[in-house]
């Protein structure tokens, strides 16, 4: 693989989300790579494509995997192991999505049930204080429902339920 102008300020800008992500930049720089790659690639390519070392690229590769948004093949005749992202967009997002949900918003929800509980139990606390975390925890389950409701959807509803987004909003008023 060659990496062009527009390559590199595809990985390069990939990178800088990935940092805004809370992601390391040299991982979200990878998977970039991957994900343009038309071919599979070793860590040694990788490592010389993106000018990283080599032991920094491997624990990279393992995050990617953890992550689910990369995985390792074999090319026949050749010991070295090969990475691919995943090139399906919509699955991409997808995996992204369930990532953040398990880190991010699932413990956020557990968090919030505590908080509703235990807040009424304070005799302190003022009421306004009370129901702003009870709207909070009912946001936060609508949105982790949502998202358990969305994520069985096929990728070709998915596509056309974004696509009918105007359509949408104008059915149900602004």
């Amino acid at each position: 693989m060659k990496i062009t102008p527009v390559i590199e300020k595809y990985i390069h800008h990939w990178g800088e989300m990935g940092l805004r992500w809370g992601t390391n930049r040299t991982v979200a720089q990878i998977q970039a790579l991957l994900y343009l790659s038309p071919n599979p690639l070793s860590t040694k390519e990788i490592s010389n494509l993106l000018s990283v070392a080599q032991s920094h690229v491997s624990t990279s590769l393992r995050e990617l995997q953890n992550y689910g948004v990369v995985k390792m093949t074999h090319i026949a005749g050749d010991r070295d192991d090969y990475f691919e992202s995943i090139h399906d967009v919509w699955e991409l997002f997808r995996v992204i999505i369930e990532q953040r949900k398990q880190k991010e918003l699932s413990p956020t929800l557990i968090m919030l049930n505590a908080c509703s509980i235990e807040i009424e139990k304070e005799n302190e606390a003022h009421q306004i204080t009370r129901e702003r975390i009870h709207n909070m925890l009912s946001f936060v389950n609508s949105i982790n429902n949502w998202y358990e409701k969305i994520k069985s959807v096929s990728n070709a509803t998915l596509q056309k339920i974004m696509k009918l987004g105007n359509a949408i909003t104008k059915l149900v008023g602004r």
